[in-house]
């Protein structure tokens, strides 16, 4: 029998498909201002051997001279992802969300395992609440990693101004590569999830939309008393 049972709420969907278009612009206006001093790159011994970004890839997206227009679409949606990251931190913790996504003692061992199951390695999965084990440590880490983005892109915004933070984040050039990796890391984390979003099916991809997911619920048997008939023949003859 299937029924309809509510998983997600309104305000974790609204931070959920808000923080998405915010989290790209983001990404998308730093290229802008990336481009302007792009100095990561794998050099030994004098020789570049790779290049995060080729000069091929700013040419194809149209990024070059643009650091004025990225400073500028950064800096206001920044905003826009502080105050949602903020919003879906007091709601966790408000509403006592936040005990079915902080990872537990034995969440990183199962997290070995669902891996492996997700791999088809393993034929059963772990035990699970609303998130799995390995939801919960990714859902925690990218929470840590939005509060380090803003952290590190206040210290590069205004290293004079909030001299402390630069100085927490190991100055203005470290803050800049934390920063940076960071940024990696939300591609990394985006790539993954879409992956394991299209591996779940739409139940659950719809469940992040409506709130509601349909699961297989198995109905109640109903046991029926026992009861003992005897035969006119046993009851009608004398005991002995």
């Amino acid at each position: 029998m299937k029924v309809i049972k509510e998983k997600h709420s309104l305000a974790m969907r609204w931070c959920h498909w808000v923080n998405f278009p915010i989290l790209t612009i983001m990404i998308w206006s730093g290229m802008f201002i990336y481009w302007a001093n792009d100095e990561y790159s794998i050099t030994l011994f004098g020789h570049t051997f790779v290049r995060f970004f080729p000069d091929w890839y700013y040419n194809l997206l149209h990024i070059p001279s643009r650091l004025a227009e990225g400073m500028a679409w950064h800096f206001l949606f920044m905003w826009f992802f502080t105050l949602n990251g903020i919003f879906y931190i007091l709601y966790t913790l408000i509403s006592g969300e936040w005990r079915e996504l902080v990872p537990q003692k034995k969440s990183f061992k199962e997290a070995f395992l669902v891996v492996l199951h997700d791999l088809h390695i393993r034929k059963m999965a772990p035990p699970q609440n609303k998130y799995n084990a390995a939801q919960r440590i990714a859902y925690t880490a990218i929470i840590v990693m939005g509060i380090g983005s803003v952290i590190t892109g206040l210290a590069i915004y205004k290293p004079v101004q909030f001299y402390y933070l630069t100085w927490i984040c190991g100055g203005y050039h470290f803050a800049r590569i934390i920063h940076f990796a960071l940024t990696l890391g939300y591609v990394f984390f985006f790539v993954i999830h879409i992956v394991q979003v299209i591996l779940a099916g739409w139940n659950n991809f719809r469940s992040v939309i409506s709130g509601f997911e349909v699961v297989n619920k198995q109905p109640k048997m109903v046991t029926q008393p026992v009861v003992e008939i005897k035969d006119e023949d046993e009851k009608a003859s004398p005991k002995e």
